[in-house]
């Protein structure tokens, strides 16, 4: 099946059959990439009276309960309730409509001569938009190099565990009007910067250290963090479908999916 979407009086094709997945497979008996929790997500059969619900240990079914906390544990989109009191919630922004995005790499730089503190950049993010920088796209996936498999079960500690987002790359990501942004990292923000949280309040168009909901000028954007982007996936312009269950909290474990898309000559 063909999909065709028209922005701006310019028109693309996707092939439904042809997409990449940059969901973390969430293995809950095996490694995992974790950020900020002291356990990893978990499953266990389902004790109710003497039904206990695993076929292997002679029940009619397998039923399942897990444990995770979708900020911590594997690719999970997240809406502006994660830092507000009202407590919005992310099923009452999606489903999310299909959207172009475009799906760029870059290579964190030092920030402030220290090795083990790195930033992404406006200047990074702008070089690497040039080839797509006149290109309607709302959606935005960010591949920071380098980019190893080990990403996909890394677990994230120590006070500056991972690359972060400065301010101005946050502004300049909002000025492009990204309605959805996919990251690699297990955070927009520095791990440890005192709970300002300051790059996803930019995002969401919040005041310094607002928590009111009402005060985001940005409130139906959505952030997708702990996604991994294979290497063989180009850079480029792509059809994002991002796949969220209608969880009634301000954060969900999702599944964002991409389609290569080609312009159709009008």
């Amino acid at each position: 099946m063909l999909i065709e979407l028209e922005l701006a009086g310019r028109r693309w094709r996707a092939d439904s059959d042809y997409c990449f997945d940059l969901a973390i497979r969430l293995e809950f008996d095996g490694p995992q990439p974790r950020f900020f929790a002291e356990h990893p997500a978990s499953a266990a059969p389902m004790l109710s009276g003497s039904f206990v619900g695993s076929v292997e240990r002679g029940a009619s079914c397998n039923c399942d309960v897990l444990t995770l906390a979708p900020h911590c544990h594997g690719t999970h989109t997240e809406c502006v309730g994660h830092v507000t009191q009202d407590k919005m919630q992310i099923s009452a922004l999606t489903p999310a409509p299909l959207m172009l995005a475009a799906l760029l790499s870059t290579e964190p730089s030092c920030f402030a001569g220290e090795e083990a503190d790195r930033v992404i950049s406006a200047d990074k993010l702008a070089a690497a938009a040039e080839p797509w920088a006149d290109d309607p796209w709302t959606g935005l996936v960010v591949r920071t190099i380098p980019n190893g498999p080990s990403k996909k079960t890394r677990s994230y500690a120590g006070p500056c565990p991972a690359p972060y987002f400065t301010s101005d790359a946050m502004r300049w990501i909002v000025q492009r009007q990204v309605s959805s942004l996919v990251v690699d990292l297990p955070s927009l923000d520095r791990a440890d910067d005192g709970g300002a949280l300051a790059a996803h309040r930019e995002f969401w168009g919040l005041p310094p250290g607002a928590t009111d909901a009402t005060l985001a000028e940005r409130a139906q954007a959505l952030v997708t963090e702990l996604a991994f982007v294979a290497d063989e996936i180009p850079d480029g312009l792509y059809l994002l479908d991002l796949q969220i269950p209608a969880f009634a909290c301000d954060a969900a474990p999702s599944r964002p999916v991409i389609y290569p898309v080609t312009e159709i000559e009008t």
